[in-house]
């Protein structure tokens, strides 16, 4: 029998193995490419025997109950949760749900904090084959029930943080009158109709385990959650995380030997795809211990790093520019950390980060929630978010390599650059281009939405007649060995403060303020912060002037309306808004004049919590207001 092309290409890099030294002669990047293709093989040893066998996230959990249940599972504010504690208070949860007599798959919205609930939660939904969405618990008002709504949910769960009450309770009228709503912790006031004790509920209700026939609707491309995403426009968007995806996602931590002996840390909000698909579900892969904090603390940091004997942190990028705020310890270096994965690392920082606190390997990794695949840099490459040489992009189409493209992209006409023959073309060294990634034939969808919402992200006819590629909507530069660099995010979204958000969403908001007439939304670097402060260059209608309450009606509305994270930090006010041909507002010019009074003739003005206004930036002090409000 001849040998398969798999084969041949293996029997190919073992000949290349053979001549190392011949071919780093020739090709001096082929060592790191063999590194990464070893990483991304380990990810798929891992995930195919759990993908051909069906064995879902919560089969691999319940299995590391039986094996260990004593085993700490979570640590959270200095108590232990065992993974036979949070099994029992998973069975409770799908107890709970199953007296509602809800239909198989159906969706209970939960907007719980990083704490052990929201984790069990979780668990005790797939035990019962139903989706958990994550619903972020900074929103209010419209986007709050803009994502409750689109979750098609017939029961939510609210934590016990502070605030979040008040949140559901000030949206209770527009949702639907029979949806029941459950409420964690202890209350110190009677619970309005239609909503119940979560707690009280729990102490009534026996840890009876579930049988496994009850998930028996389930198959690989049911959603385990959504998790929300700006997108490129409008409000939050559900993004459908199925089995198949919890199980791969699972399994990237793999890459790296992440194992049962490992001690992960997570400090990042658990709705976001990073906290959990990353740090909790390869957690919950290898049945290793997990350290939860509710709120991110740069001061606490390093104390619970070394108390908790973490070994692998999850970040993002903003984190660890805080952490580098902290004044400098002996203790900087003493910890137990082998490997910082995350994304967002920016290159300023990366070194300093790295050096100071002796962090061995940084595994940087580029990807979206509702994406088909990602890169991943496992080569201590500094500022890199992975790499793409040809011999990769031959090795993916042997699916023995992540398959992610860079193809050339015409930012003017915001579309790619298509050959004669009507196909993209591959970006090569010291080229950038749109970064994208090949879409299975089973996944028609990445949100819960629409036909229009999902078809935006796709990419057809890409290489050949017929295929289907995401379109992340970022541009990356190759470098002259193929390592891949963030530069841009395109379309109508800015990342801010570690989120995604969405300049439509900000606009809207705004626009209902009687005398504005128009609103542009986009985003400006700021220096030493990561990603772009929110701005609203703003057109007010006639014969409306810029006065101390109109600039308060502005900070009010932005305060009910939108998270914390979205609301505009600079307003520049214009007599007149430049369009483009297809009418939309053009941002190039006023992204690069940025916020700067000197080089504006159009008044600007900062934030100012203090006094719950707008304030002038002046010239002769704009800089240190600035650092002084962010």
């Amino acid at each position: 029998m001849p040998p398969s092309r798999q084969e041949v290409l293996y029997g190919a890099a073992g000949t290349v193995g053979g001549a190392i030294a011949v071919w780093r002669t020739l090709f001096p990047w082929i060592g790191d490419d063999f590194t990464t293709m070893l990483g991304t093989k380990k990810i798929g040893d891992k995930m195919n025997p759990d993908l051909a066998n069906e064995v879902y996230l919560i089969d691999r959990f319940e299995e590391h109950v039986k094996q260990h249940p004593k085993k700490v599972f979570l640590y959270f504010e200095d108590r232990e949760y065992s993974y036979e504690i949070v099994n029992a208070m998973a069975d409770k949860i799908a107890n709970i749900v199953l007296s509602l007599n809800l239909t198989p798959g159906d969706t209970v919205a939960a907007m719980i904090q990083n704490e052990p609930s929201f984790v069990w939660t979780l668990l005790g939904l797939q035990k019962i084959g139903m989706v958990d969405a994550f619903i972020n618990y900074h929103l209010t008002a419209e986007p709050l029930l803009h994502s409750i709504r689109t979750s098609n949910a017939k029961v939510i769960i609210v934590g016990s943080g502070d605030g979040l009450f008040e949140s559901i309770e000030e949206i209770r009228h527009n949702l639907s009158d029979n949806i029941p709503i459950y409420v964690q912790g202890r209350l110190p006031y009677v619970l309005p109709p239609g909503y119940h004790s979560l707690d009280n509920v729990m102490e009534k209700t026996l840890p009876l385990p579930v049988s496994k026939n009850l998930r028996s609707h389930v198959t690989m491309m049911s959603p385990v959650c959504y998790i929300y995403t700006s997108g490129t426009t409008g409000l939050p968007k559900p993004a459908i995380c199925n089995q198949a995806k919890a199980i791969g996602s699972s399994k990237i931590w793999a890459s790296f030997d992440f194992n049962a002996n490992d001690v992960s840390y997570a400090v990042t909000p658990l709705y976001h795809s990073g906290a959990t698909t990353l740090c909790l579900f390869n957690t919950i892969a290898v049945g290793c211990s997990m350290v939860l904090r509710r709120k991110f603390s740069a001061r606490h940091y390093w104390d619970d790093c070394r108390k908790y004997k973490v070994t692998v942190v999850h970040y993002i990028g903003e984190l660890f520019r805080y952490i580098l705020k902290v004044p400098e310890s002996p203790l900087d270096g003493v910890h137990n950390i082998r490997i910082a994965m995350g994304n967002g690392l920016r290159l300023d920082i990366w070194k300093k980060f790295q050096d100071r606190f002796k962090i061995p390997v940084i595994v940087e990794h580029f990807g979206a929630t509702e994406g088909t695949s990602l890169t991943i840099n496992l080569t201590n490459k500094v500022g890199a978010i992975g790499r793409i040489s040809p011999l990769m992009r031959l090795a993916s189409k042997y699916k023995l390599s992540v398959q992610v493209r860079v193809i050339r992209f015409d930012r003017i006409k915001e579309e790619p650059i298509r050959g004669k023959d009507g196909f993209c073309i591959d970006c090569g060294a010291g080229e950038e281009g749109l970064i994208i990634s090949a879409v299975p034939d089973t996944t028609t969808e990445f949100y819960v939405g629409s036909k229009s919402i999902n078809e935006k992200k796709f990419l057809r006819d890409v290489f050949v007649k017929g295929d289907a590629y995401f379109n992340f909507g970022d541009i990356v530069f190759v470098d002259k060995d193929y390592y891949l660099y963030f530069r841009d995010r395109l379309g109508d979204t800015f990342r801010w403060k570690s989120e995604n958000v969405s300049t439509r969403e900000v606009a809207e908001v705004l626009s209902t303020l009687s005398f504005i007439q128009d609103v542009n939304v986009y985003g400006v670097e700021v220096p030493d912060n990561d990603g772009r402060a929110g701005m609203a260059a703003i057109l007010l209608k006639d014969h409306s002037t810029i006065t101390p309450e109109v600039l308060q009606q502005i900070y009010r509305k932005c305060a009910k309306s939108l998270p914390k994270y979205a609301r505009p930090i600079f307003l520049r006010f214009q007599t007149n808004f430049e369009v483009t041909q297809t009418m939309k507002h053009r941002k190039v010019d006023l992204v690069k004049e940025g916020y700067n009074p000197d080089i504006l003739s159009d008044p600007v003005y900062c934030v100012d919590v203090k006094n719950k206004t707008y304030s002038p930036l002046e010239s002769a002090s704009y800089h240190q207001v600035i650092k002084s409000r962010l």
